[in-house]
């Protein structure tokens, strides 16, 4: 068995490479696949005995030809504009200044890390500009955050520089609304009335998560039953039987009739209303089994008569 040749003999008979050959070898990749080769690819689909990590590692070094100093990214940056991103051009604060403009004009929204392609400048994305802006790449001083830089430029809001607020605040904006309104506001309010950038979703998570201020675990419908009577709806007392048939009992007494869904509020009970109880023996609300109605439990212990279930009722 004859000896094996030295590997720097096996290297030099290798051919010679040229720029324009490479180029060739990654537009016919670029065609089939759909996308740029790269170091970590195996062998090129034009030549079977070429594998890019040994045609980077050539252009690096200087072997088969080629001069020192490229590699494969900075070769199809150059020539084919393909985005090189461990040569990535340096940014500046106003250039992305300028970019969140773009993105507002088109959007009605100001950036953030998680709003994807920079329009109009392909290859950058708000994470990675973002990512820069905090870590101090591509020319940035680094330490600062897309959020901070829109608030000092653009004077948007900026969620962990807000002010401290006070539940004597919320108060008065829920007082100010029910003044307005003629209801109290909950989560789904929107804006909060005279104060700007504030919505009553968020004054809801502040209250619970102890955020500006705010001692936390609390809530918006907690704080305004608390302090205005009003009923919280999340925290409505138990039901029994027996209580419902005192107040229809009641109702009866007063107004000669058995109450229907369509009664209204329960006199003697406020922020009860025979249709919430209704739904509650229905669905097996507030302590309740469920599976049963207001009319089924007059029937069955008062004798009135239900005429949902009246034979005949439905014909």
């Amino acid at each position: 068995m004859p000896a094996r040749r030295p590997r720097r003999l096996r290297q030099a008979r290798r051919p010679p490479l040229t720029i324009m050959q490479i180029l060739a070898w990654a537009d016919h990749e670029f065609e089939q696949k759909g996308r740029w080769p790269r170091t970590t690819d195996l062998c090129l689909m034009a030549d079977g005995n070429e594998k890019w990590r040994n045609i980077d590692s050539a252009l690096r070094i200087g072997r088969r030809g080629l001069p020192r100093g490229g590699s494969l990214a900075r070769l199809l940056a150059e020539h084919r504009g393909v985005r090189n991103k461990s040569d990535l051009p340096p940014l500046s604060e106003q250039q992305i200044v300028r970019w969140a403009k773009v993105h507002y004009r088109r959007r009605g929204t100001w950036p953030h890390a998680n709003s994807g392609p920079v329009i109009d400048v392909p290859g950058e994305k708000w994470d990675n500009i973002d990512m820069s802006l905090r870590d101090g790449l591509r020319g940035l001083p680094g330490g600062d955050s897309i959020s901070r830089l829109l608030a000092r430029e653009c004077g948007c809001r900026y969620r962990l520089g807000l002010p401290r607020i006070t539940k004597n605040q919320i108060k008065a904006w829920a007082k100010a609304h029910f003044k307005r309104t003629g209801c109290w506001p909950g989560c789904k309010s929107g804006v909060v009335i005279g104060a700007p950038g504030e919505t009553w979703l968020y004054l809801d998570r502040f209250l619970r998560n102890g955020e500006r201020g705010l001692p936390g675990d609390d809530s918006l419908s907690r704080l305004i039953g608390r302090c205005f009577g009003v009923r919280n709806q999340t925290n409505t007392p138990r039901l029994t039987n027996s209580r419902i048939l005192a107040w229809a009992d009641a109702h009866r007494g007063r107004t000669g009739r058995w109450p229907v869904v369509a009664s209204g509020p329960i006199v003697g009970a406020p922020g009860e209303t025979w249709l919430a109880v209704d739904t509650a023996l229905r669905v097996g609300l507030r302590g309740l089994e469920g599976g049963t109605s207001m009319p089924r439990l007059l029937a069955e212990h008062r004798g009135a008569r239900n005429k949902a279930e009246t034979p005949g009722a439905m014909l």
